[in-house]
Order: structure tokens, then sequence, then C-alpha cells
């Protein structure tokens, strides 16, 4: 097995996502993972606790990149304009993957309810610690929860978009567009 070639973690991921996208995510195992990747079983464990963590790792780097995001705004920024200082901080990180590799991701959790709703918790978890990083901001009720929730739905959108592959543009900028039309949106009434 090839347990000393580099980028175990990607080569383990590239491999999760064939499978799944093969066989179904309930029919792959994280040894049939490990086997795809060239490596053992026991190196798919060091990198990910179980198989869906191929999908979600990286989820509370995420959620404190946009939390740095949002309480690194300037204090003159409303509540969604730190929020978008937020998305800027996720589109960094994020974009730094390949747009493949997110399509893959994209259609394996569309296809199985548990990991839909595992998505949709993270997003919750996300927009709960945006919501306390604008109440610590001085932002009152109502408006940091709906700031933050409006923006963890612009990031699944603009994630939905960008992997998507029918929007050229790099995630930053769908996300600043994504932005703008929520902002029209909310201006229409």
């Amino acid at each position: 097995m090839g347990r000393w070639q580099p980028d175990s973690r990607g080569r383990l991921q590239e491999a999760a996502l064939a499978l799944y996208s093969e066989r179904g995510f309930d029919q792959t195992t994280a040894a049939q993972i490990a086997a795809r990747a060239g490596l053992t079983e026991r190196t798919f464990f060091r990198h990910f606790a179980d198989k869906r963590e191929v999908l979600f790792g990286g989820s509370a780097l995420l959620q404190e990149r946009i939390v740095a995001g949002v309480a690194g705004a300037p204090a003159a920024d409303g509540p969604l304009d730190a929020v978008s200082r937020g998305l800027d901080a996720a589109a960094t990180m994020l974009g730094q993957f390949r747009r493949d590799l997110s399509r893959q991701r994209q259609a394996v959790i569309v296809t199985n309810p548990e990991l839909r709703e595992r998505e949709l918790a993270k997003l919750a978890d996300y927009a709960a610690a945006v919501a306390a990083a604008l109440r610590q901001r001085g932002v009152s009720e109502p408006q940091a929860t709906l700031a933050a929730e409006a923006g963890m739905t612009v990031l699944r959108v603009a994630i939905q978009r960008w992997a998507s592959g029918d929007d050229g543009r790099d995630l930053a900028a769908i996300m600043r567009d994504s932005v703008a039309v929520l902002r029209a949106v909310a201006a229409s009434g």
C-alpha cells in the first residue's frame, strides 16, 4: 500500500466521493474507501472519525473563520455587512477546494436524507455562532438572528451555484452577488 505517498487525506476524500457517487453513501465502507485510495483502513480512521466526516470534516474550522470574519468587521458595519465579511472568509477557505469535488459532495448529500439533515444542522450551528458574534457586536434581536440565518442561506445557495459549475465565477464573487440579491429582495418588500 502507498501509505508514504503524500496527501493521504486528499486521496481518501477523492476516493470516498468517487465511491459514494458509484455505489451510494450507505453502500460504501471505510475499508473500501481506504483500499481505493491505496491506504489502510487504520489510515482512514487517523484522518476521519467516520465516513460522514469525509463530507463534513472541516466544519469547525469553517465556523471559526466565518465567526472571525463577523467579529473582525469594522464597528461601523451593519449586521448584514458584518455577516458578508464572514462569508468572504468562508469563500476564501472553501474556494481553495476543487469545484468538481464540491459538485460530487453536493450530489452525495442531496441523495441521502441523513446527510441533508446533517448539512442543515451544520448550517444551523453556523447561524447560531454568527448570531452570537453579532450580539457581541451590539446587534439586538431579532436582527442578529435574522442576519445570521440569511447569511447561512446565502452560504448554502452560493456553494450550490458554485459547485454546479453553471456560474463560472469564483466562489467569492458568487457569494457577493448572492448577498446583493438578498439585499434587493429585502428592499423590494
